[in-house]
This record gives structure tokens, C-alpha cells and sequence, in this order.
């Protein structure tokens, strides 16, 4: 059974956290200031590539944000190419105009 948590390591630094059973076989790396989320990185297990994984974590990451009330800064390739690919789903939660 997979489950997902958002967890803050640190003052802004945290993860969103990906396990089967008890082992964590994924994680999103992401630090937050100024009501943004900014995701850097995410990374699934070798063993559990390719089923739909790291989806979970970005569901886990947008709920979080909606919850919130926070804004996503979308650094991270994998989540920058689905919030690209499916702009109508991730809208309320995207910070666009981070880079300016």
C-alpha cells in the first residue's frame, strides 16, 4: 500500500515523501518562503519506475498547496513538463512568474 506525507526537515526545507508499505521509495524535494513551494527535484526508486509514482507525489504536492493556500514554483523538469502538459489541472496553483 503506497501512501504520501508533505514533511518540513528544517525551517523552510521539507519533502513530499513517498512509501510502499514502511520503506520510502520516493520523495520531491521542496522548500517554501513566502507562501511558495518551490519543488526542486523528484525521484522514484529504480524498482517502482514506470507506475505512476511520482504522479502521486505531485497529487500529494498540489493538494498540499491548495490546502494552504500556497503558489508552486515549478523548478523541478518533471513537474515543470506537467504543469506544461495539463495547464488547466495545476492553474491555481502555478507561479508563473517566478523568474521575474
Amino acid at each position: 500500500m503506497e501512501s504520501t506525507k508533505v514533511v518540513f526537515t528544517g525551517h523552510a526545507r521539507g519533502e513530499v515523501q513517498l512509501f510502499s508499505d514502511e520503506a520510502q521509495i520516493g520523495k520531491m524535494d521542496l522548500a517554501m518562503m513566502e507562501g511558495r513551494l518551490t519543488v526542486f527535484h523528484t525521484e522514484v526508486d529504480k524498482a517502482f519506475e514506470g507506475r505512476g509514482f511520482a504522479k502521486l507525489l505531485l497529487t500529494e504536492l498540489v493538494g498540499y498547496a491548495r490546502e494552504k493556500d500556497l503558489k508552486i514554483i515549478p523548478l523541478c523538469p518533471y513537474v515543470n513538463a506537467q504543469f506544461h502538459r495539463h495547464p488547466g489541472e495545476y492553474e491555481d496553483v502555478w507561479f508563473k512568474d517566478w523568474h521575474q
